[in-house]
């Protein structure tokens, strides 16, 4: 059995893989065009939420499941840290180093699967990650994994698509989120199996309380979450006893 699991997460991850690299070059203008560029806000918000570790010299923070590193150049924006990108699919990568460049900056980027990082224990201040465990095989495994390379007393910061929870509000955004979204998406990305991923990944996914409570059982403690803009998203932090 545990071979079968084993055998299923492998294919998974090769199937996520594969969807994003066919994807990688609409990826931000569908982000931002089809979250009205809500989706860069949030990011300013993951950004707040650290912003105790970014202004150390000494820190270092890792952006895990970075893909075209918009989170990445978001945390190093005015900081003295050091942040780290990395991402299991290579297209989005090659479009994150892009963005160093016309951004003047220099995060190196590494190519690791999320589930399997290529760091040493406890080699981070702060761990952020977004949009990016629901993508994940085994939520629970990339949680560990995720605990493991975080300093004691470091900071996990997750910002993923929620459960809406405003009544009314929540049957308008998933009529558009699962009839809409895969229109527009599939038209311009060429792929609209990506567009019908999205939402079926996040109807699966944890509502807020629940992955707060995986958060907890995986070790981290002083967890809380926001919802955003009716719950569409949250962002949930803890930090690692």
């Amino acid at each position: 059995m545990s071979n079968e699991r084993t055998a299923n997460e492998i294919a998974h991850a090769k199937a996520v893989r594969e969807m994003f690299s066919g994807i990688a070059r609409k990826y931000d203008f569908l982000n931002h065009f089809l979250s009205v560029n809500t989706d860069k806000r949030w990011r300013r918000l993951v950004r707040g939420k650290l912003e105790d570790v970014l202004s150390r010299k000494d820190a270092l923070v890792l952006d895990v499941a970075c893909g075209t590193g918009d989170l990445s150049l978001e945390l190093q924006k005015n900081a003295k840290a050091k942040v780290i990108g990395t991402d299991f699919c290579r297209p989005m990568l090659a479009i994150a180093r892009d963005k160093n460049g016309k951004h003047n900056e220099r995060i190196p980027y590494v190519e690791a699967d999320g589930m399997n990082l290529s760091f040493a224990d406890a080699s981070f201040d702060a761990v952020t990650i977004a949009f990016g465990l629901r993508n994940f095989s085994n939520w629970q495994d990339g949680l560990k994994e995720l605990h493991r390379v975080l300093k004691k007393d470091g900071k996990l910061v997750i910002l993923e698509f929620s459960t809406p929870v405003v009544p009314g509000f929540k049957q308008i955004f998933n009529l558009y989120f699962t009839q809409i979204l895969p229109r527009i998406g599939g038209a311009v990305s060429g792929s609209r199996g990506a567009y019908e991923y999205l939402p079926d990944s996040v109807s699966r996914f944890p509502d807020q309380k629940g992955l707060a409570e995986m958060m907890r059982k995986t070790g981290f403690s002083t967890v809380e979450y926001k919802n955003l803009t009716g719950g569409i998203a949250a962002v949930h932090s803890g930090i690692k006893n």
